[in-house]
């Protein structure tokens, strides 16, 4: 049975929503404010390699669903769950909803984990914000963890 917990992370994001949905699928955009590299872009039914170099982690996204500056839907992590990127053309911009669901832990690893996706999202968001509208890098990614 699928866990019925889920987290939703949301930001404002004041481009127009090609310009928005254009950063999460290419990344020669989403390396300004998320992972490091990636073997491409998203593309539906296709499998991509994001590495975080910094922490010499990589993660296989599974690209279900492509609605061009609507939606994206994945499958990624270990064990993997869904991850939706929904898009929504506001009067001011663009507001991105991030949905993460699926989960098959349990008790203490379940709040672990929506616990690190709530926050990592927040962050993902936080520098898109950042990237998108100011083009400011803000290393939030690599400074989340810093190696000392």
């Amino acid at each position: 049975m699928e866990n019925p917990i889920f987290v939703q992370c949301q930001m404002l994001i004041r481009k127009p929503i090609a310009e928005v949905f254009e950063a999460f699928v290419n990344p020669e955009i989403t390396t300004k404010f998320w992972f490091t590299k990636s073997s491409g872009k998203l593309e539906e039914g296709k499998m991509t390699t994001w590495t975080w170099e910094m922490y010499n982690v990589s993660s296989e996204v599974q690209t279900l669903k492509i609605v061009p500056n609507q939606k994206i839907e994945t499958l990624w992590g270990n064990p993997a769950t869904n991850v939706d990127y929904e898009f929504q053309e506001m009067k001011n911009g663009t507001l991105v909803i991030i949905k993460s669901y699926g989960y098959s832990q349990t008790g203490d690893d379940l709040a672990k984990v929506v616990n690190d996706n709530t926050g990592g999202f927040t962050t993902v968001l936080d520098g898109c914000k950042a990237w998108l509208e100011h083009g400011i890098k803000l290393n939030l990614i690599e400074d989340k963890f810093p190696a000392e």
